[in-house]
């Protein structure tokens, strides 16, 4: 009897220790932390932010829904400590912004989340052919600027960057340095509308002039090379501390913005008290293109949350090997 109990005690005990290593095993890095990510105003951006909250969340942290905020009040939320971080944060265009904040003392950013985004200024090919437009510069001609005069008053219509956006600045800042602001209308305001409007004139025929970016689903839409060519710039001309900074391409050309990465910008503080976090946001990729392909998708309707959540599963899906590895690195930081 007593040799029974004896027995039944040690395999009680082994079994109460076996389930302690599990429970232990299975403890997560973030249990127990919250976590409340931002995100500015673009929709299209909003894929890549619940990219980066699944990962936080499968490693236990509490993530609370995104915040849609102003770029600059990102930035000074971070460094404050109301927000945790941000998944696209634009290098180089954001510098004055990070550095304005805080720069290396508030922030931790590592890692480039998605790299190859460019930027600039665009025409409808038929028209660049029939007048030999190559260079923005050439709109300081009065002639060749009213071709693009949407709204009769005999300046060119440049769909440009919304405020707060980053981008914005650089325009403002070359509309100064090449002379075009006796010629050259920089139309701001809601970015998709005027973009909206600016593909209708195309459609019709009529030649148009935009900024845009990549990865957007503009160059879905227009081209490049196909319906509609870059421009290039007379020379570089950047805002605030990127002032003396060459744009000039691998390949010579010169569309007067850096190539860009979106990078995550996390609170400091957060992530030396997070070790896990701080690797997951060193260590995860995402494809340009496969933003490009998702945007794409938004553009022709399927931009509900629910449809972005969808994506975003069939992302993590397809992607569950390399997903699991970036966890499995991240665990580790935090052993």
């Amino acid at each position: 009897m007593i040799n029974s109990w004896k027995k039944a005690f040690t395999l009680g005990a082994v079994s109460t220790l076996a389930l302690s290593s599990n429970v232990w095993a299975e403890k997560l890095p973030g249990e127990g932390v919250t976590v409340q990510p931002v995100q500015s105003t673009v929709a299209e951006e909003t894929f890549q932010t619940l990219i980066v909250n699944r990962a936080l969340e499968e490693l236990g942290y509490d993530v609370q829904p995104t915040k849609e905020v102003d770029y600059n009040v990102g930035y000074t939320s971070i460094a404050k400590g109301d927000a945790t971080y941000l998944a696209v944060g634009w290098f180089p265009l954001h510098a004055d912004k990070y550095s304005q904040s805080g720069g290396d003392d508030k922030f931790f950013r590592k890692g480039q989340y998605i790299s190859g985004a460019a930027q600039g200024y665009l025409i409808d090919k038929k028209t660049a052919e029939k007048y030999g437009i190559t260079n923005i510069g050439q709109l300081k001609d009065p002639k060749i600027a009213k071709l693009f005069d949407a709204d009769g008053d005999g300046k060119a219509d440049l769909t440009g960057c919304n405020p707060g956006w980053g981008c914005e600045l650089v325009v403002e800042e070359q509309m100064t340095a090449y002379g075009l602001r006796d010629t050259v209308d920089h139309n701001q305001g809601n970015y998709a509308a005027i973009i909206a409007d600016t593909i209708s004139r195309y459609k019709k025929g009529d030649p148009i002039l935009y900024y845009t970016w990549t990865p957007y689903w503009v160059s879905g839409v227009l081209v490049p090379g196909k319906d509609v060519v870059w421009l290039e710039v007379p020379f570089s001309a950047l805002p605030g501390e990127r002032k003396d900074i060459d744009t000039t391409l691998e390949n010579g050309k010169n569309y007067g913005f850096e190539m860009n990465s979106m990078r995550i910008v996390a609170n400091k503080e957060f992530t030396e008290k997070n070790p896990a976090a701080a690797k997951l946001f060193e260590i995860i990729k995402l494809n340009i293109n496969d933003v490009s392909a998702q945007n794409m998708m938004m553009s022709k309707g399927k931009n509900s949350m629910a449809d972005i959540e969808s994506h975003v599963n069939g992302w993590v899906k397809a992607n569950r090997k390399q997903f699991d590895a970036w966890l499995e690195e991240a665990k580790k930081a935090a052993m």
